[in-house]
């Protein structure tokens, strides 16, 4: 790592705050076009994580089911992440310097504010995500994405967040966040040092946006490898039952019957997708 004793960009005055609007707008455009573009990899790999397996769960058949429910929560959950995301980060440095925590290191400020991001967007992408892997893995009652809702809405799951009112909608809601949030916290420190990096090393001020989309990538694929034991265990407790039929209790329970039942090596099942399709979102 090369330090910088006078270099500005690692001050945190010369951070640039996107303003609201504009990463509401951005983080919204940026989330849908993601989702829809990419959506075929996402059925990829949500069948490789399937406790049935990925042809009896599909194969490359209806590689487009589900992208309904994709395209509906896409564009909510990412402007709300994105907008809480940038509106955190200056309060973050705020409180850093007045209270003297780590206030030398900014990148804390962007770890915090990204999971306080993740945490808002789960309350829109946790429902999508449920009805979305439903669809793609041609689960019982999932015939359009109405029938879908209706059926998720009609489950009565212990394990889910309020589900005398949501039903299953918010099944995984807590497991979701134990992944996207060790995935900001490896994304988004990356994502911010290198664009400091890189314009640093060539003597400006910020990196062009293909820079940082690049940076953006990069971090991305990063996060996603690391992340993916808890994606699998995620998709496994969404989707509720194992390939027998029997309903998931918690992610304690879907990982030990998994290590149990069919090795630890499936805790890497979709990895190849993921990190593509992470990588390439994150380029945009």
């Amino acid at each position: 790592v090369i330090l910088y004793a006078d270099d500005e960009a690692l001050h945190p005055a010369s951070e640039r705050h996107t303003p609201f609007l504009t990463a509401l707008l951005a983080g919204g455009c940026a989330g849908t076009s993601v989702d829809v573009a990419l959506f075929p990899i996402d059925t990829v790999k949500t069948r490789l994580q399937s406790p049935q397996g990925f042809l009896a769960s599909g194969g490359l058949r209806g590689i487009y089911r589900g992208i309904g429910a994709a395209a509906a929560g896409s564009a909510p959950g990412a402007a709300l992440f994105f907008s809480v995301y940038e509106t955190s980060k200056p309060l973050v440095r705020s409180a850093q310097e007045r209270y003297g925590i780590a206030a030398d290191r900014p990148e804390v400020s962007h770890m915090v504010s990204a999971s306080i991001g993740e945490a808002a967007a789960c309350l829109v992408r946790v429902p999508t995500e449920v009805v979305k892997a439903a669809m793609q893995t041609n689960a019982k009652g999932s015939q359009t994405l109405a029938s879908t809702v209706k059926t998720v809405l009609a489950e009565k799951s212990g394990d889910a967040f309020v589900s005398s009112v949501f039903g299953g909608l918010y099944r995984g809601y807590g497991i979701t966040l134990m992944r996207e949030i060790p995935f900001a916290l490896i994304q988004f420190p990356i994502y911010e040092r290198l664009k400091v990096e890189w314009a640093a090393y060539q003597g400006k001020e910020e990196v062009s946006p293909y820079q940082a989309a690049a940076c953006g990538s990069a971090g991305g694929a990063i996060a996603a490898a690391a992340t993916t034991p808890l994606d699998v265990l995620k998709t496994r407790l969404m989707l509720g039952k194992d390939k027998k039929g029997v309903p998931y209790k918690n992610a304690m329970d879907v990982g030990r019957r998994i290590l149990a039942e069919e090795g630890a090596a499936t805790l890497l099942s979709g990895i190849q997708p993921r990190v593509m399709w992470i990588s390439i979102g994150g380029f945009v």
